[in-house]
């Protein structure tokens, strides 16, 4: 390759290339040609900010100069404003590392994405890539679980159970077979993290799983990954091909003696499936239903067998906990809620993208500081946090730490870290009814607080907006959809129908009015 070829980098990233990467990607190397520029076209992953994407980036003498959104038709322009050498245009954002947006991040998940070829073993090496497993294989097992203890790591997934307890059960288990299973299955509204972590940096979770591995004893790992992601899933499969043949992966993991085989499976489209124990059933060729437990996974998950289950988030922040000790990842954040979350902006938003922030950010910080407000201009009334299943959160707690426990006192969720905004537009009453109906579509059916609670959610709050003040039916119909929520949150098997009644009664109880509900005036008062 010519050695004075001008690096110009181009996302991959399924985001950029619904808005025409490819496209733009392909009139650039034909003016490049055209011209007689030698140039090396790297399709990297995306930085996160959407609204910039298709975001072209030319590595020049003083760092990466970025210009965006591109479209097919601005690339001729952009080599007549030398934009390969960093010429000025009207698209031109200066230095990429210099963005605002970016600039003001804590980016330790997501420290590589957008920076190297996601598909490059070379260029993750050169970026602290497998420097995690090459000091978890120096460490002894038991050592390599204490440091994921000590880190504070907790499941990015919903829960936030801590990762080094389910780690610490499944070391300890007995068996002549375990399994590293990654809940890949992204199918939250608003969220977007896991995706871009597989297409954009597919290498950190394998590197995560296989750290798990080698701490707990586990010989074969599964990514579940949902059909609706065919990128990932072919970023994934040839990232595993090449962990394989560099001796990342297989039967012995860097000449260690220790194997582990990893590979893809695809989901079939339910959303119950992000459920682990659905998810394992699934795994298995078996309907995607909910298991009751006990046994837990992490003893008897995957064809019966002690079972490590974390999220995509939760397995990528490993590898920086063990290239850079426990100490290190435990300093960001606040109380329990120790580390990073890429949080996941989204909605009626003027800059919807990916910002990766230590736990401690407030909503209004993320709403206005890096989303902008919203695209509509109008105010913001809602946001939901935590998928279709989070609760909506009010004007009142968008200056609350976002920590896993003060959110919980609130009655909100901090979930997979997604965000979706409303403007003043939006009626709460019909969100609510939507929880609800969602939950009736995609219910697994095994128990009957989530199939027929949801089923009774939906014909009871349309009685509350169409009953009218006269007929003094409302005041018990809300009665009856309160005590039905009650029955879903402690009847319920999993989060599916424990959860539904969030969004319900966040909107019932902050935004009455949306339900037709007549709210005294305590001034009058």
């Amino acid at each position: 390759m010519n050695t004075t070829a001008i690096k110009i980098y181009v996302p991959r990233d399924s985001a950029a290339l619904a808005l025409g990467a490819d496209e733009v990607a392909a009139v650039i190397a034909l003016q490049a040609r055209q011209r007689g520029i030698g140039i090396e076209l790297v399709r990297n992953s995306s930085r996160g900010m959407f609204w910039l994407e298709p975001l072209v980036e030319v590595a020049t003498p003083l760092g990466r100069v970025a210009y965006g959104p591109v479209q097919p038709e601005d690339v001729e322009s952009l080599f007549e404003a030398r934009f390969q050498t960093g010429g000025a245009h009207p698209l031109h954002l200066g230095l990429t590392e210099k963005i605002a947006y970016l600039q003001k991040q804590e980016r330790l998940t997501f420290a590589r994405m957008g920076i190297t070829d996601p598909l490059s073993l070379d260029d993750y090496q050169a970026h602290e890539g497998y420097a995690g497993l090459r000091q978890a294989l120096a460490l002894k097992p038991t050592e390599v679980v204490q440091q994921v203890l000590d880190s504070g790591l907790r499941g990015r997934g919903g829960a936030a159970f801590p990762a080094g307890i389910k780690w610490k059960t499944v070391a300890a288990a007995q068996a002549e077979q375990k399994y590293v299973v990654c809940n890949a299955d992204e199918g939250d509204s608003g969220t977007f993290s896991d995706r871009m972590t597989m297409e954009g940096d597919p290498f950190m979770l394998i590197e995560g799983m296989t750290i798990a591995a080698m701490a707990t004893g586990a010989t074969r790992g599964y990514i579940y990954v949902r059909s609706e992601y065919p990128h990932a899933i072919a970023a994934l499969n040839e990232a595993i091909k090449k962990a394989t043949h560099a001796g990342f992966l297989g039967d012995s993991v860097l000449g260690s003696g220790r194997a582990f085989h990893l590979e893809v499976r695809k989901g079939a489209g339910s959303y119950v499936c992000g459920e682990e124990t659905a998810m394992l059933e699934s795994i298995e060729g078996k309907r995607g239903v909910v298991r009751a437990k006990p046994p837990i996974p992490a003893l008897s998950g995957l064809f019966g067998k002690p079972t490590v289950i974390n999220n995509v988030i939760t397995f990528a922040s490993v590898p920086i906990i063990l290239a850079r000790g426990a100490a290190f990842y435990a300093n960001y954040g606040m109380g329990r809620s120790k580390g990073t979350l890429p949080i996941q902006i989204a909605g009626n938003v003027k800059h919807g993208g990916l910002v990766e922030k230590a736990f401690g950010v407030t909503l209004r910080e993320l709403m206005y500081d890096y989303g902008g407000g919203t695209a509509s201009g109008r105010p913001i009334k809602a946001v939901q946090v935590g998928g279709p299943l989070g609760a909506y959160v009010p004007e009142a707690h968008w200056d609350l730490p976002m920590d896993y426990e003060g959110w919980t006192a609130v009655g909100a969720t901090v979930g997979h870290g997604g965000i979706v905004i409303h403007d003043d537009t939006a009626e709460l009453s019909k969100l609510a009814r939507y929880a609800m109906e969602f939950c009736v579509i995609e219910s697994c059916g095994k128990c009957t607080p989530c199939r027929i609670g949801s089923t009774r959610g939906v014909e009871v709050i349309d009685r509350i907006t169409r009953a009218k003040p006269q007929d003094g039916t409302q005041p018990q119909q809300v009665k009856l959809l309160r005590e039905l929520c009650d029955t879903m949150v402690n009847g319920s098997l999993c989060a599916m129908g424990g959860m539904t009644p969030f969004p319900v009664l966040s909107a019932l109880n902050h935004y009455p009015q949306d339900f037709g509900i007549t709210v005294p005036d305590r001034k009058a008062a």
